[in-house]
């Protein structure tokens, strides 16, 4: 092999080298970004928790409410006035109980989404934790074969010394 071959090779190994670690840098700029992404939805999905505790609690509440109201609609049945406020309110409670129930609803169907896309991510920063793994153990060969390369080089220059 001669020596313009050599310091070809090693060229070609620098460069290889060069790239491999600015592709390593690439890859944990994206798992910072992914992480924080992940803390970003875990932070939401707390939130959304959160959110489904209070929207159950206050439908609760509101089940009570038409429970009282439907009591006080029956023993108010000479009342008409008094009925028909009643049945106004009921609806009232009825229709504030759906709304909660769909707010309820959205809410775990945002929190299914969110734990979905919680998951993709999770695989994702696993995928890039694999492959700047490999981009590593391909640095560390790389790394090896240009010292095998330079001490060959060295002695190479040796013997040509000797001659």
């Amino acid at each position: 092999m001669s020596l313009d071959a050599i310091k070809q090779k090693m060229s070609s190994l620098r460069v290889q080298q060069e790239e491999t670690q600015t592709k390593y840098e690439e890859l944990q700029g994206k798992v910072k970004t992914l992480e924080q992404e992940t803390l970003a939805k875990e932070q939401e999905i707390t939130s959304l928790s959160h959110k489904n505790q209070l929207l159950e609690a206050e439908v609760e509440k509101l089940e009570g409410g038409i429970k009282e109201a439907k009591a006080a609609a029956e023993e108010s049945g000479q009342h008409g006035t008094q009925n028909e406020s009643l049945q106004r309110r009921l609806q009232l409670l009825e229709e504030e109980a759906e709304e909660s129930d769909r707010n309820i609803r959205e809410t775990n169907e945002k929190l299914r989404q969110t734990d979905v896309k919680a998951g993709h991510y999770e695989r994702k920063v696993q995928a890039l934790e694999a492959s700047r793994d490999q981009w590593e153990e391909k640095y560390e060969e790389m790394s090896q074969k240009y010292h095998t390369v330079k001490k060959e080089l060295e002695d190479f220059q040796l013997e040509i010394g000797n001659i």
